[in-house]
């Protein structure tokens, strides 16, 4: 009877235990913070050949009183750079068209040819360099050719994508002497440039 009595107490107490059947516990989601988004700058390389056109404006002068002159200048370029990471060198060929006239003597600068070596440094998407080389000049001239020169200048490319760029340069020539003259002549161009590398 004692036992009958226990064991109806203990069914009594498990009762409402087993009352909503069995308990089960739920673990709650976890929650992951969002992620950080990482800015990543745009990698550029600027190794390889191209090849491209520029178009500008070109402003003699000489030693010569009045005989100056001013006008369009334009043509095309090839060169190759090598990209090191941060420090970009390479140099150019460039060949140029005008017909500025210099002074009243019906003189006039017909071409100009230069050979660039370039160095610079990666901006961005963009690369600004310096340049030092030598330039040649045809001009339409009784008194002779002006001799061969030098130049230095600087410039900005900007990479549009994996193949095309456009920039920008700002070149000073200078020639010591025309050939049967002696006269020292100077010139400044500044040019808008398009390349398209391979």
């Amino acid at each position: 009877m004692k036992r009958i009595a226990v064991l109806a107490l203990g069914g009594l107490l498990a009762a409402p235990a087993f009352a909503g059947g069995p308990l089960t516990v739920t673990a709650e989601p976890a929650i992951e913070p969002a992620p950080v988004p990482v800015m990543v700058a745009p990698v550029t390389d600027w190794s390889g050949f191209y090849v491209g056109g520029q178009l500008g404006y070109g402003d003699i002068n000489t030693d010569i009183d009045g005989y100056d002159g001013n006008g369009a200048i334009g043509g095309v370029h090839a060169g190759y750079r090598y990209d090191f990471g941060r420090a970009v060198v390479g140099a150019e060929l460039a060949y140029d068209i005008s017909n500025i006239e210099i002074g009243d003597a019906d003189d006039e600068l017909d071409n100009l040819a230069t050979l660039k070596l370039m160095a610079g440094g990666k901006v961005g998407r963009g690369l600004l360099y310096a340049t030092v080389g030598g330039t040649w000049a045809d001009v339409s001239s009784d008194a002779g050719d002006p001799d061969d020169g030098y130049l230095y200048g600087i410039g900005y490319d900007h990479m549009l994508n994996d193949r095309w760029s456009i920039g920008a340069e700002l070149l000073r020539h200078t020639w010591d002497s025309f050939d049967d003259a002696g006269t020292d002549a100077d010139a400044t161009t500044l040019q808008a440039k398009v390349g398209f590398r391979f």
